[in-house]
C-alpha cells in the first residue's frame, strides 16, 4: 500500500467508528449527553497513533512534518466523515434531537442546526491538533546522544 493511503484508509475507519459509537448511544437514548463525546478523543487518538506508527514503518526517511501531516489528514478525514453524517442525523433522520440535545442541559436559547454542526467540526478540528501532536512525540527521532555532552566552556565534569 501506498504511504499517501494510510490516512485516508484510517480516516475512514475513523469516520464509521464514530458513526457506530453515535448510534449505539442513540439506541439507548444516551446521544444527548454531550459528556460521551469524550470518548471521540480517544478513537481519534488511536485512528492518528496507528496511522502514525503505519506511516513510519513504510517510509525509509520518516520526517516530522511528513507524519505531523498524515495524522491532520486522518483526523480531516474521520472529522468530515462524522461531521456529515451529523449533519444529516440531526437534520433528517431525529430532526428533534437539537431540541432534545439543548433541552437537557437547560438552555433557553434558540440554537440554529448549522451552529451545532459547525461545533461539532471544530471540536473535531481542534481534538486532531491535539492528538497529532501528542503522538508525534512517540514517534518522532530524538536528539538525545548516548554520550553526555562535555562543557568545554567550564571543563569536562562542570
Amino acid at each position: 500500500m501506498k504511504s499517501s493511503a494510510i490516512p485516508l484508509r484510517y480516516g475512514v475507519i475513523l469516520g464509521v467508528v464514530l458513526i457506530a459509537y453515535f448510534l449505539i448511544f442513540s439506541l439507548f437514548g444516551l446521544h444527548t449527553y454531550v459528556w460521551f463525546s469524550l470518548l471521540n478523543a480517544v478513537f481519534t487518538s488511536a485512528a492518528i497513533f496507528w496511522t502514525t506508527k503505519d506511516f513510519k514503518a513504510h517510509k525509509r526517511n520518516f520526517k516530522y512534518q511528513k507524519g505531523f501531516m498524515a495524522g491532520l489528514k486522518t483526523g480531516f478525514y474521520g472529522t468530515v466523515i462524522f461531521t456529515a453524517f451529523f449533519a444529516i442525523y440531526a437534520s433528517n433522520i431525529n430532526p428533534n434531537f437539537i431540541d432534545k440535545l439543548l433541552m437537557r442541559y437547560d438552555v433557553n436559547y434558540d440554537s440554529e442546526l448549522a451552529l451545532v454542526i459547525f461545533t461539532v467540526g471544530t471540536m473535531g478540528a481542534v481534538t486532531t491538533f491535539i492528538a497529532t501532536l501528542v503522538c508525534m512525540q512517540l514517534f518522532k527521532d530524538s536528539w538525545n546522544t548516548t554520550k553526555p555532552r562535555e562543557h568545554k566552556m567550564f571543563g569536562k565534569n562542570a
